[in-house]
């Protein structure tokens, strides 16, 4: 998998949608959520890669289903 997120990064714009200003996040929470949006960016990268490779501008499920083999391998 590419780069990671950092999770101080990721706090902060969880923190701009919390509509309390004291609601805080533990540290496991914050771990999953960082790596949720690390793995859901790649899929996405990933997903765009093999749609331009079968000519496609749009993408669709197939383009997904087709990496997700190797998303899958890579976690």
């Amino acid at each position: 998998m590419a780069e990671r997120f950092k999770q101080k990064t990721v706090q902060q714009i969880l923190q701009q949608y919390f509509k309390d200003d004291k609601t805080k996040m533990t540290a496991e929470s914050l771990a999953l959520v960082t790596e949720v949006a690390t793995v859901f960016v790649a899929a996405v990268g990933r997903t765009v890669r093999q749609a331009k490779k079968d000519g496609d501008n749009e993408l669709s499920l197939e383009h997904f289903e087709k990496i997700l083999p190797q998303l899958l391998l890579d976690l």
